[in-house]
């Protein structure tokens, strides 16, 4: 997906180049790295998750090695890593020429409105967004209130990404069990 920017930068370039000169064509194409690259989004947003499953089976799968909501991260893994205090998952892309190491911890705490899982990855060492699962007894069943916040933002390079893991996230959670009741989410910041 990432190679459907680079796809766009060219055409960009070539149009400018066969509609103009090269010293305009030049132009266009650096202001179009500089803007692929720059970090102009923050991803956020909130997803209201229900499930058959008691509450204490959905807060023992949230702080298990594969958390529901980052069934991308630990589904793609070429390796899983449980440890005492956290799970890792190796995962090589760039046909085996990249790699990167994603150590997530989870903390179980208590709250007025439920029991609340926060999940803390980081990839690399480099601190993502934090998740925080909020989990309560719901109609017989079980509700979760999932937000995610990121403190750092990226550039729209990985926008494609995030639209291709759009497509599918709500199928990778209903195949868990679990049904998307709401969903909001944006790329502001």
């Amino acid at each position: 997906m990432s190679a459907l920017v680079v796809a766009v930068a060219v055409a960009a370039f070539l149009g400018t180049l066969l509609a103009t000169s090269l010293v305009p064509a030049v132009l266009v194409g650096a202001v179009l790295v500089v803007v692929a690259r720059s970090p102009v989004l923050r991803p956020e947003g909130t997803v209201r998750l229900r499930t058959e499953a008691p509450p204490a089976a959905v807060l023992a799968s949230f702080t298990g090695p594969t958390p529901p909501v980052l069934a991308f991260q630990w589904g793609l893994a070429d390796e899983v890593v449980a440890g005492d205090d956290a799970v890792t998952y190796q995962v090589s892309y760039l046909f085996g020429l990249r790699s990167v190491a994603l150590t997530l911890r989870s903390r179980p705490e208590s709250t007025a409105d439920g029991d609340r899982v926060v999940l803390e990855p980081t990839a690399n060492g480099r601190p993502r967004a934090p998740y925080s699962a909020t989990v309560r007894p719901e109609d017989g069943g079980t509700a979760v209130d999932v937000e995610y916040v990121s403190d750092r933002r990226f550039g729209l390079r990985r926008l494609p990404q995030r639209l291709l893991a759009a497509r599918y996230r709500d199928e990778a959670l209903a195949v868990q069990g679990y049904e998307v009741v709401g969903r909001e989410s944006s790329l502001g910041g």
